[in-house]
């Protein structure tokens, strides 16, 4: 087979529990490809999120968005150096921001935020939709036992897989293959990883695969906020606004407080590295704008940068 003139960027996806990450991390040896997987765990609102998706849907999303985001930037310089894997493409945000939030003028911040990253990030080669029926996502999700998703409803799996079909239909943004994947097993029969791969291979290689059947909606899909018979918000004040956007930025400085301490042990020998300590200076600062901007007071626990350095 003739070899790719280009390192490909693969991105895997489809509902919750349908085995993205398995697949990706089965398909990385072979492709000899860096793997970009979803840091869900880094996410602080994820479980209050699942007690609560009316409550917490827009902190959780705005931290997924950009934690993705940084994340996409890493891949497309990982991407000079060779072969990219990915159990996400970064579409999938606001497919999950239009299900979960709510209220219309979280969703008007959120798309704001949305479309001025959209335009940086880089396009994948390629997307594997790996297709599952309800019964299937359920029955994966019960196996592998996550703590948080032990109480996942089944409608919001439904839900989810509507919004996909649905995005998935009309795709043409780049390059898609459709895996029925209801039967098949990658970790227990090698024959369907071996299948799998051959179909990304030849797809990769301009041979066209079966596209996926257009599905018939009885309703134009719409954002979860107008389905909900719930009094109408009061509309945002310019204060309302710019405490948004300070919420957006302490989400944003709380993310690279993860990031730093996944690549830096969190105590040394010497103390906590610098990248830490910034971090969470910075984190410290976005609070106490945002306490300021709401008329919050909190006590100040951190002592001033002067008196800190060593």
């Amino acid at each position: 087979m003739a070899a790719l003139t280009k390192h490909p960027y693969i991105v895997i996806e489809g509902v919750i529990g349908v085995g993205k990450t398995t697949l990706v991390r089965l398909l990385q040896p072979r492709f000899h490809a860096e793997t970009v997987l979803e840091a869900f765990d880094e996410n602080p609102f994820l479980s209050d999120f699942y007690g609560d998706r009316a409550r917490y849907a827009f902190q959780t999303q705005l931290f997924f968005l950009l934690s993705r985001y940084r994340q996409q930037q890493v891949a497309a310089r990982q991407l000079a150096l060779g072969a990219l894997i990915s159990d996400y493409f970064f579409e999938k945000d606001r497919l999950f921001a239009h299900l979960n939030i709510e209220s219309s003028d979280e969703l008007e911040m959120y798309d704001r935020l949305y479309e001025a990253l959209a335009e940086k990030v880089r396009v994948p080669d390629l997307v594997v939709y790996l297709r599952a029926h309800v019964d299937t996502l359920m029955a994966r999700i019960a196996m592998r036992d996550r703590t948080f998703e032990r109480q996942m409803d089944q409608n919001y799996i439904a839900a989810l897989r509507y919004g996909y079909e649905h995005l998935f239909t009309d795709y043409s943004a780049t390059p898609l293959l459709v895996i029925e994947s209801d039967s098949l097993d990658f970790v227990r029969n090698p024959n369907d990883l071996d299948a799998v791969e051959q179909r990304i291979r030849s797809t990769l290689t301009g041979v066209r695969q079966p596209t996926l059947p257009r599905i018939s909606f009885p309703v134009p899909p719409r954002p979860a906020w107008q389905l909900v018979s719930e009094p109408i918000p009061e509309p945002r004040t310019k204060a309302n606004w710019q405490a948004l956007g300070d919420f957006l930025a302490l989400v944003e400085s709380v993310g690279n407080i993860g990031g730093a301490l996944g690549q830096h042990a969190p105590v040394g020998p010497a103390g906590a590295p610098l990248s830490v300590r910034e971090a969470l200076r910075d984190a410290n600062r976005a609070l106490l704008v945002l306490a300021e901007r709401t008329g919050v007071e909190l006590e100040q626990v951190a002592r001033s940068e002067e008196g800190s350095e060593t």
